[in-house]
C-alpha cells in the first residue's frame, strides 16, 4: 500500500485486457479506480466534477483522449491528466502538450511506470516545497532594485532629458540594450526612430555605407541609392552596440561625424546634415585599448561624456527572484502554462554565478517553463536545466533520452525549429539532426 491510499482515479481504456489489468494494478496500490470504456461516458463523469487525477487512452472511439482532456481541463483546470497510446505522433503528443496533458507514456509500458507518474501527478498539487509568490513587478522591462541598478535608474533619469552622448559598459547579457532604449524613451526624442546597430557584426568594409549612406554605383553591388542608419534615425536616437569593435579606419570617420554632425553617403560630393544622439556600448575595457593603442583616444573622450556601468547579474543577486518572475510571468503568458516557482527552486538561481547574466537567466527560465516537471520549478529542475547548458560538447547539450523534451519544446513553440533551438540551448542544425534520428 502507498501513502496515497484512497485516492481515486478516472480511467478510460477501450482495450478491456489493458483496463482490467490498470484497474487490478492500481486498486492493489491503494486507489480507488472508476473505469470507462468509451469516451461518451467518461466526458458526461468529468462533467460532474470530482476527478482529479485522469488516465486516458488517446484513440479510443470516434473521439480521443484529447477530448477526455479538455472536457477534464475545462470542468477542473487543475485535474492531472495522463494520456497514454501505442500509436504516439508528432501530432498527438503537441495536442496534448498544449492541451496541458501531466504525461504522455507510449505502450507498452511498465506498470511501475504507470505507478510513477501516478505519484508525481499527486505530488505535484500537494508539494513539500513551498511555492513562492510574486511580488508587483514594475512596467518596465528593466528589473531590479539592488543599489547598483537604482544608482544606474537615477543616472538615467537625469541623463535622458539631455542630448549628450552616453557610453553603456558591461558584460554580455547585463541588458545594456534595456538601457539604450530607456534612456531613448525618456527623452524629447522619444516619438522618434530608436535604430540599434551591432557594429561586432558588420564587416568592416560595410559599417561605413550601413551607417552613413552609400550612392549607386559607389561600389560592387551598390544597385541604388541607400540611405544610412544616422540619416534615418534623424532626431531621433541611434545606439552603436560592441564600438569596441570597430576598426581603426572608421574610427576617424565615427569621430568626425561625432564633431561635425554630419554624414557624407559612400560615392556622394556632397555631406548632409543630420540631428541624431548617439548612444554606444561594449563590453570590453576601452580605458585599457586606448592605453594599448587599439581605441583612439580622441574618440574615447568625444563618447565619454557620461559612462554607465552595469554590474553583472552575479553583483546583484537581491535582483535574481525579481527577473526570475518577471520571465516566468511572461513564458507563462507566452506558452499558456501555469509553471510556479518553489523556495528551493529559487535558492537554486541564487547560488548560479550566471557567465550569461541576465539573459542566460531569460533563457533559462524559458527553458523551465516549457519543461520542469509537474508545473513546478524547484532545485532539482534547476540544476538540471543548469546541466543542459553545458556547450563543451560543440552544442551537443541533449543527450538522446531527452527526445521528449524536443517533442515538448517543439510543441510550445508551435513546431518554429529556430526558436525551439534557442529554448534548448543547441544550435539549429544540431536540433535538426536530432529530428532526423527521431525520423520527425
Amino acid at each position: 500500500m502507498t501513502e496515497t491510499a484512497g485516492e481515486k482515479i478516472l480511467l478510460v481504456e477501450d482495450d478491456p485486457s489493458v483496463r482490467t489489468t490498470i484497474v487490478t494494478f492500481l486498486e492493489m496500490e491503494g486507489f480507488e479506480v472508476e473505469a470507462y470504456s468509451n469516451t461518451h461516458d467518461a466526458i458526461e463523469r468529468l462533467a460532474h466534477g470530482g476527478c482529479r487525477l485522469v488516465i486516458s487512452d488517446i484513440y479510443i472511439d470516434d473521439r480521443t483522449g484529447i477530448d477526455i482532456l479538455q472536457a477534464a481541463k475545462k470542468q477542473d483546470a487543475d485535474c492531472a491528466v495522463i494520456l497514454m497510446t501505442a500509436r504516439g505522433t508528432m501530432e498527438t503528443v503537441m495536442a496534448a502538450t498544449r492541451g496541458g496533458s501531466f504525461d504522455y507514456l507510449a505502450k507498452p509500458f511498465e506498470l511501475d511506470t504507470l505507478l510513477e507518474a501516478v505519484k508525481r501527478a499527486i505530488a505535484a498539487r500537494t508539494p513539500d516545497d513551498d511555492e513562492v509568490e510574486a511580488e508587483d513587478l514594475p512596467e518596465s522591462e528593466m528589473i531590479g532594485s539592488s543599489s547598483g541598478m537604482v544608482e544606474i535608474y537615477k543616472t538615467v533619469s537625469r541623463v535622458a532629458p539631455t542630448d549628450a552622448t552616453v557610453v553603456i559598459l558591461g558584460e554580455t547579457g547585463t541588458g545594456k540594450e534595456l538601457i539604450a532604449r530607456m534612456i531613448h524613451r525618456n527623452s524629447d526624442r522619444a516619438q522618434f526612430p530608436f535604430v540599434p546597430v551591432d557594429c561586432g557584426a558588420i564587416p568592416p568594409t560595410l559599417l561605413e555605407s550601413e551607417l552613413f549612406g552609400a550612392m549607386r554605383g559607389a561600389f560592387t553591388g551598390a544597385d541604388r541609392d541607400r540611405i544610412g542608419v544616422f540619416e534615418a534615425a534623424n532626431r531621433g536616437t541611434v545606439f552603436l552596440d560592441e564600438i569596441g569593435d570597430i576598426d581603426a579606419a572608421f574610427q576617424v570617420k565615427l569621430l568626425r561625424f561625432l564633431q561635425e554632425r554630419e554624414v557624407r553617403p559612400v560615392g556622394s560630393p556632397r555631406a548632409k546634415v543630420v540631428d541624431v544622439r548617439v548612444v554606444v556600448a561594449t563590453n570590453r575595457d576601452l580605458q585599457k585599448m586606448v592605453e594599448e593603442g587599439k581605441f583612439r583616444e580622441d574618440l574615447w573622450h568625444r563618447l565619454n561624456v557620461v559612462r554607465l556601468a552595469l554590474p553583472p547579474l552575479r553583483e546583484r543577486r537581491v535582483d535574481v527572484p525579481l527577473l526570475a518572475h518577471y520571465f516566468l510571468n511572461k513564458y507563462n503568458a507566452r506558452y499558456s502554462r501555469h509553471v510556479k516557482m518553489t523556495d528551493s527552486g529559487l535558492r537554486e538561481l541564487n547560488n548560479f554565478t550566471w557567465p550569461g547574466n541576465v539573459r542566460q537567466l531569460q533563457h533559462l527560465i524559458e527553458r523551465l517553463t516549457i519543461l520542469a516537471p509537474n508545473d513546478r520549478i524547484d532545485a532539482e529542475s534547476v540544476q538540471d536545466a543548469i546541466a543542459a547548458m553545458d556547450t563543451k560538447s560543440g552544442g551537443e547539450t541533449l543527450a538522446e533520452t531527452e527526445m521528449d523534451q524536443i517533442r515538448r519544446v517543439l510543441a510550445a513553440t508551435g513546431g518554429n525549429k529556430s526558436r525551439a533551438a534557442q529554448v534548448l540551448g543547441i544550435e539549429r542544425k544540431t536540433l535538426y539532426r536530432k529530428l532526423e534520428r527521431m525520423k520527425i
